[in-house]
């Protein structure tokens, strides 16, 4: 059956990255809207994402983008009480350590080593931008190969947006979402991610959540850039 599918990139690329996921989804009949990162700790601009959510039916996002995906359908469950169908790629619900379930989320990164990178940003942002796309290539034979691929995609990136989206990977927790939320979810990992460890894959199993399904393959943070023919497939 085909979808209508809202697509979100991730931190720090571009819509660019994800071009070849979007136009392989399309190759199977699908209709897909690919759209860039946006500050969800500002209401009024997660409101608006909101309302422009619902009229797809199924929303994705990688990374930081799941996150989103995550609030989004959550936001659209509430306020027109409709269930759309949630997939997230590579995406920690809590990607930096949370005081607040630090109890239960122990696979996110400790505060001091964001901190680091915040810093990074703040006074080398196109270096630490470098470093952080060697680690969204990291973990395979092909890292070498993917990053010259990754590299030829990136697009020029509001600071300001990125910054917003560092903030935003700081503090969004979506754990408690995933946990009741009553539509469908299906999220996929990578085993050699080095920006979201596998063993999330293994907390979600904890989840009651009635329609939730989980797949961890082989591969990169970056899966969804360097597989996207086998990742549509799913």
């Amino acid at each position: 059956m085909n979808q209508n599918i809202l697509l979100i990139t991730g931190w720090g690329g571009g819509t660019k990255l994800l071009a070849s996921l979007k136009q392989a989804l399309e190759n199977k009949g699908h209709t897909v809207e690919l759209i860039n990162i946006f500050n969800a700790l500002d209401l009024e601009v997660l409101q608006q994402q909101v309302d422009k959510a619902k009229n797809f039916d199924v929303i994705m996002g990688w990374s930081l983008g799941g996150q989103l995906a995550t609030l989004l359908v959550d936001g659209i469950e509430k306020r027109y009480a409709e269930q759309k169908v949630l997939i997230t790629l590579a995406s920690n619900p809590s990607f930096v350590e949370s005081f607040v379930e630090n109890e239960e989320w122990q696979t996110a990164m400790d505060q001091a080593t964001f901190q680091n990178f915040k810093q990074s940003f703040e006074h080398d942002a196109i270096a630490t931008l470098r470093k952080f796309g060697f680690m969204v290539c990291q973990g395979t034979a092909s890292s070498k190969q993917d990053f010259v691929t990754l590299q030829s995609l990136i697009q020029p990136q509001n600071l300001g947006i990125l910054k917003q989206g560092l903030n935003c990977l700081e503090q969004l927790n979506t754990v408690s979402i995933l946990k009741n939320y009553t539509g469908h979810q299906y999220h996929l990992f990578a085993q050699q991610d080095y920006l979201v460890s596998y063993k999330v894959a293994e907390n979600f199993q904890k989840f009651n959540a009635k329609f939730l399904e989980i797949e961890l393959i082989s591969g990169s943070h970056g899966f969804p850039i360097f597989q996207f023919d086998s990742i549509t497939d799913k």
